[in-house]
């Protein structure tokens, strides 16, 4: 998969070096040859070619965080045990607010 890529940026780095020991080339031409033929579409082909697996990732860590999620509500929602008389989050029974004393 990354033969060519690799292919690609040898032959641009053979341009650059031909821009830069050429009478008429510059360092500066040979850098610039290097970075606009060889990185940059270099770069964009394999951020291109990684998106499947970038998805995938991104799927793989959705569902994870759904189970996660699922989880804790599975736990939240369990039936209530003894030790925990308000765990459902119920509305108490009585209908009569307390009252509190006056400082």
């Amino acid at each position: 998969m990354y033969i060519v890529p690799i292919a690609w940026i040898y032959v641009a780095l053979m341009m650059s070096v031909a821009e830069a020991t050429s009478s008429n080339g510059s360092v500066l031409g040979a850098l610039v040859t290097f970075f606009l033929y060889g990185l940059l579409p270099v770069g964009l082909v394999l951020y291109i070619m990684g998106t499947p697996g970038r998805k995938r990732l991104l799927r793989a860590r959705e569902q994870e965080e759904r189970a996660a999620f699922e989880a804790s509500q599975a736990a939240i929602n369990s039936p209530l045990s003894v030790d925990a008389p308000d765990a459902g989050r119920h509305a108490t029974t009585d209908t009569i607010a307390p009252v509190r004393e006056k400082p």
